[in-house]
């Protein structure tokens, strides 16, 4: 497993670790109860450095990028992003990404830790003939998220910049406890914050700033398995469960992602303008149940009378925020109407759950 540039210092902190994407990565601090609820109250700290971080750069760059990716990167003003997702020619899902808009001809592009060398690869090959460099940047960078209601508090205490004027979506340069970096208002976790990118040697500094900032704030060291949690209960996708090779956009309720009106051709335009006309046999949904037994990733799902599976989890759990179980799931789109009633296999006994608008969670805003 590779490890992560900050890996001492979590195992400090009491980390228990795991592979995740082939990276060592830290799942537990405390409890993950405690954890999720931390980001949910006060806030959490993330390690995501195993994420993948690759720029732009070329006066053919938001073109090019218009050509790579499902969206229009050439519509992104300077310094906001979007949500995208690189494809390939039979429209199949091969990363989603955060696209950053640094400059006229400057992007910075973050993929998934376990599709870096495949989006990587993509990229590379998509950007021949064109004035465009694509440099993966990935070992260079510590990337810590801050996440949660005292986000902004805790990082005011390190930082001149104004936090407040950072619009969700948008990133700009700033000194962290005097440390230029990238600071982005973007999350995984469905709360307020803020993901950070540090020059590697700066990344252990940056971060005993942050924590000392956050001592009598509630801040805690919070790992992969909340994270998970949280991002489920904010109805956010994870590639390899509600994403993947076989499945398209349009499946997973990203049509309007896939822009099939933007000037010129872009890989797997053909192949998702056919699929944009055709009604998904099988649709992601949200699945809400009673009790306390949670539907996890691979349970079959079944209607009342049926014996043969109408759908599969993707992903579930008991909600720490909502007390209750919740999931992902691929149905059919026959039973994807809001409130059917459906049951899922748990371990053998038929459970009830019924369809439910995505996300589960929204926090409040002020």
């Amino acid at each position: 497993m590779k490890s992560i540039p900050l890996r001492d210092k979590h195992e400090a902190l009491g980390a228990s670790f795991t592979d995740f994407g082939g990276w060592e990565m830290p799942v537990r601090y405390s409890s993950d109860l405690a954890e999720h609820h931390a980001v949910r109250e006060s806030a959490g700290l993330f390690d995501i450095s195993h994420m993948g971080e690759i720029f732009i750069e070329g006066k053919d760059a938001a073109s090019y990028l218009d050509f790579a990716l499902v969206g229009a990167a050439s519509e992104i003003a300077i310094g906001r992003a979007k949500y995208s997702l690189i494809c390939n020619q039979a429209g199949g899902i091969i990363d989603d990404l955060i696209v950053y808009r640094l400059g006229q001809n400057a992007f910075l592009v973050v993929a998934n830790a376990s599709n870096r060398e495949a989006v990587v690869s993509a990229m590379e090959e998509r950007a021949k003939g064109l004035e465009v460099e694509v440099r993966d940047e990935s070992d260079l960078w510590v990337l810590l998220a801050i996440q949660g209601p005292k986000s902004v508090s805790i990082l005011s205490e390190i930082t001149d910049s104004l936090l407040e004027d950072l619009k969700y979506y948008a990133i700009s340069e700033a000194e962290l406890a005097g440390v230029p970096c990238l600071l982005a208002r973007t999350g995984y976790t469905g709360e307020d914050g803020f993901e950070i990118y540090i020059p590697v040697e700066s990344g252990a500094s940056v971060m005993d700033a942050i924590f000392a900032a956050g001592k009598d704030k509630g801040l805690l060291p919070t790992g992969l398995a909340c994270r998970d949690t949280l991002r489920l209960e904010a109805g956010m996708p994870l590639y390899g469960h509600e994403m993947n090779l076989e499945i398209n956009p349009f499946q997973a309720g990203f049509g309007k992602v896939v822009r099939l009106d933007k000037q010129g051709d872009f890989v797997g335009k053909a192949a998702l303008a056919k699929l944009s006309q055709v009604a998904p046999e099988k649709v992601l949904v949200g699945l809400e149940g009673s009790g306390k037994r949670a539907a996890r990733a691979d349970y079959e799902v079944f209607v009342e009378g049926s014996t043969k599976p109408v759908g599969v989890i993707t992903s579930g759990a008991l909600s720490p925020t909502l007390g209750f179980p919740i999931a992902m799931a691929y149905v059919s789109a026959d039973f994807a109407e809001l409130d059917t009633p459906i049951s899922v296999d748990i371990r053998g006994t038929q459970t009830a759950f019924r369809v439910v608008k995505l996300p589960f969670y929204k926090r409040a805003k002020n």
